[in-house]
């Protein structure tokens, strides 16, 4: 309480009405499966287009599983491209990966034995194939002289704009000149002294082995000056592709322990394994590494002369052809090219992933892969796993049906979540059947058969697991309509056909059984057909009203936080009351309940009736809610008959 110590006028906020509770999304969905690129124990950012998800796990072509010459259509993207074009807004993908015998990683070497570096894709894949190219540059000299304070007509030698820890290259001017100059690398240090920082440049194969900045015969004249210039990377890593992106990166320093206003900068940190940025973990293609153990580059110039070391590669830039073969010759290097190029090769898709990859692992907090990575996700409210069931009648069944009892156990397990099945490709009635008798629950949704479309890579009709145009139409139909409304009767947007053609008396076999189907209809198209979940409870029959009840009781969840440790009484149990009747009014206002008025509708209890002295020693609250949500029509009857036109009603 506010403490009133001294006369005078105190003003105080307070509020005058109850908490409001904002409805959450229910359109986030999350796809996992293969992936042509891609992290695979990083946390999954959210997609919002195709072009983000072809960005950061690849593009649409096949992936090879074993017999590069069977491959396998890659179903994910295939599943991204129908979310997006049936409505979808917001997707995350968790990519899984079984590397098989072989690590994935597509590499190129750089030096020899222990003492070189090693380029690779930062995830496996044969999309990680890569040209990569690091260019060496040398900058502007820094090297100035400038009058000395109190002492008129000294001068001294400054350098302007060189950090700590800049591997540089130090030149005295030549004796005659034209002449060519010669120098040498140098690692520069710096401490603070009486007259400020006092440079040190050190090089234990040099000759002198360490330079002090009063060592150095500065001019005005640049011509007869001599020149310290920093030596810089610039990693440059492009597609194979013709339209793929190129991505550059410059102006790297070369020492591992250089930083840049506190921060590391370095061209190690910037490509590093495990980089504390969680957003180059996901965006930055290639990984430079050393070969075996890390502290093998002990600094900028061991770096140096490792990129130099491979073939005369890393030719420094901005600098005379002569002068530059002066100044590598101390290492042993011919001029032969101007930058290193290199092309990352030999990665591989692994083997199909199976159920356990689907599983996940959470080795840790940070890296966890799988389903178990969506767990940290609050807001996704859809689940799916396309292609998963490919193959679900041939070799793949036992992993394809535990992967469906993955899903399920997620979305039961997250409880604010649904889960979209797919059938087995071709599958007939019974082997769908047959399928989904194995099956019980309130959180899923099976959907049968599989949609046909027109492949843009092959240009070929081929057949696609249902489960990303199902989450689009759930998007589309939360968005345009409601998230009560059933989604069904929803046209299928790139859909040419279905893989089987079902008729009526098909459907009325399938239906009952909580299979829902799409259908095709003359003059109306191709349309999702069905709304029930593949639960044997009737209460939850409706895939509509699963999915409303976790809107609600998320939407309470998190906009009723605000209670927790609050004053166990009346007034809180009236603000609850009032909090949660407002936010059920403008649902019965959007046409979301049963009755004509809002008391048929629904109700909030919060006081002494739903609370014994049990519950309030032990510190709980408990309010009661019941809603009348309205349920589709799924059969529109008319009865007509004949009528006499003088009768009496």
């Amino acid at each position: 309480m506010p403490e009133y110590l001294a006369p005078g006028v105190f003003i105080e906020e307070v509020s005058y009405r109850a908490k409001s509770i904002e409805g959450v999304s229910t359109t986030t969905t999350g796809f996992i499966g293969p992936t042509r690129y891609g992290p695979t124990d990083v946390e999954p950012d959210i997609v919002t287009s195709l072009v983000e998800y072809e960005r950061v796990y690849g593009d649409r072509q096949p992936l090879e599983f074993g017999d590069p010459a069977v491959p396998m259509d890659n179903f994910m993207w295939h599943a991204a491209r129908a979310f997006f074009e049936n409505g979808g807004k917001r997707l995350y993908v968790q990519r899984t990966f079984n590397p098989g015998a072989a690590s994935g990683f597509a590499s190129a070497p750089i030096g020899v034995g222990s003492d070189g570096l090693v380029v690779r894709s930062r995830f496996p894949g044969r999309a990680g194939t890569r040209r990569v190219r690091i260019t060496l540059a040398l900058g502007p000299n820094v090297l100035a002289l400038e009058p000395v304070p109190g002492a008129p007509g000294t001068t001294r030698n400054v350098v302007r704009g060189l950090q700590d820890r800049d591997v540089v290259w130090i030149s005295q001017a030549a004796p005659v000149p034209p002449a060519p100059r010669t120098g040498e690398f140098y690692l520069a240090t710096s401490a603070a002294g009486p007259a400020g920082l006092e440079w040190t440049f050190g090089n234990d194969d040099a000759v002198p082995p360490a330079l002090g900045l009063g060592d150095l015969a500065a001019d005005v004249d640049p011509a007869v000056s001599a020149q310290v210039r920093v030596v810089t990377a610039t990693v440059t890593v492009m597609p194979t592709e013709d339209d793929g992106l190129t991505q550059v990166w410059g102006a790297l320093a070369l020492d591992p322990g250089h930083r840049s206003f506190g921060s590391p900068d370095s061209l190690l940190y910037q490509f590093d394994p495990t980089p504390d940025n969680i957003a180059w973990r996901r965006s930055i293609p290639i990984v430079i590494a050393a070969a075996t153990d890390p502290s093998d580059i002990g600094d900028g110039l061991e770096l140096l002369r490792v990129l130099l070391g491979r073939t005369a590669a890393g030719v420094l830039t901005g600098a005379s052809p002569t002068a530059l073969e002066d100044a590598l010759r101390a290492l042993g290097t011919a001029v032969e090219q101007r930058s290193t190029a290199l092309l990352l090769d030999g990665g591989d898709d692994g083997d199909r992933p199976t159920a356990s990859e689907y599983e996940g692992n959470p080795a840790s907090i940070d890296d966890k892969s799988g389903l178990k990575a969506f767990e940290d996700l609050e807001d996704i409210s859809i689940v799916a796993a396309p292609g998963s069931t490919f193959g679900y009648e041939d070799d793949y069944r036992a992993d394809a049906a535990t992967i469906i009892q993955l899903l399920i156990s997620h979305a039961e397990r997250m409880r604010y979540r649904i889960a979209v099945l797919d059938s087995g490709d071709l599958q007939d009635i019974s082997q769908v059947r047959a399928m989904r008798a194995r099956l019980d629950s309130k959180h899923a949704a099976i959907y049968y058969p599989w949609v046909r479309v027109l492949d843009p890579v092959s240009q070929q009709e081929i057949h696609l697991p249902p489960s990303g145009f199902v989450a689009g139409i759930f998007a589309r139909n939360d968005v345009e309509r409601a998230v009560y409304k059933a989604p069904a009767n929803e046209v299928v947007t790139l859909a040419l056909g279905f893989e089987r053609t079902l008729n009526k008396a098909q459907q009325e076999v399938l239906n009952p059984e909580g299979v829902n189907c799409l259908r095709f209809f003359e003059g109306r198209g191709n349309r999702l057909w069905g709304a029930r979940t593949i639960s044997s409870d009737p209460e939850w029959k409706y895939v509509n009203l699963r999915r409303y009840f976790a809107y609600l009781e998320r939407s309470i969840d998190v906009g009723t936080q605000w209670a927790v440790f609050e004053p166990n009484g009346p007034s809180l149990w009236a603000n609850v009351r009032r909090t949660i009747s407002d936010f059920l009014l403008n649902e019965f206002m959007t046409g979301a309940f049963v009755g004509d008025k809002p008391e048929k509708s629904y109700f909030v209890k919060c006081d002494r009736s739903t609370m014994t002295q049990n519950d309030l020693d032990n510190g709980r609250l408990v309010c009661h809610v019941g809603v009348a949500v309205v349920k589709p029509a799924e059969f529109v009857i008319f009865r007509i008959g004949q009528w006499t036109a003088d009768a009496k009603n």
